[in-house]
């Protein structure tokens, strides 16, 4: 674990992301004394778009034998009238 006073923290801040991405731990300090810690995020970084596309179309399909109310709920109107 290493430790950061504040102001080397702001210098020299893409330098501790690199160390985190090393799974460094890093503390910052403020007059000697820790205050925050900083680590890595647990958000997943890779998110595809669209990976669904294109195998759900049974939704649709299902969605025209539903009950023509809640088929008027969803669309505002009937959509048999069409």
């Amino acid at each position: 674990m290493k430790t950061y006073n504040v102001h080397e923290a702001k210098t020299h801040l893409l330098q501790l992301v690199d160390l985190l991405a090393s799974r460094e731990q890093i503390i910052i300090a403020r007059n000697g004394k820790p205050v925050a810690e900083l680590v890595v995020s647990k958000a997943k970084n890779n998110i595809e778009f669209g990976l669904g596309a294109g195998q759900y179309e049974w939704v649709s399909k299902i969605f025209d034998e539903i009950d023509p109310e809640i088929q008027e709920m969803f669309c505002g109107e009937d959509r048999d009238e069409d």
